[in-house]
């Protein structure tokens, strides 16, 4: 089996791992208030899941 004849210094094993393409969360649109909102979460802005009232949301 391999084995390095030389130690990676720490800046150039992060700079290896930073390389990593981070992506924004995918939004699913409310099917209540049609905001946008994680899937599979309740709704912040009506405070529905799957059709039901979960939270009591203020208006106002």
């Amino acid at each position: 089996m391999a084995n390095p004849k030389h130690k990676i210094s720490k800046a150039r094993r992060d700079k290896r791992r930073g390389q990593i393409k981070l992506s924004p969360p995918n939004l699913s649109l409310c099917p209540q208030c049609h905001e946008p909102k994680l899937p599979h979460t309740t709704c912040l802005n009506c405070g529905t899941y799957k059709g039901m009232a979960i939270i009591a949301v203020e208006e106002g």
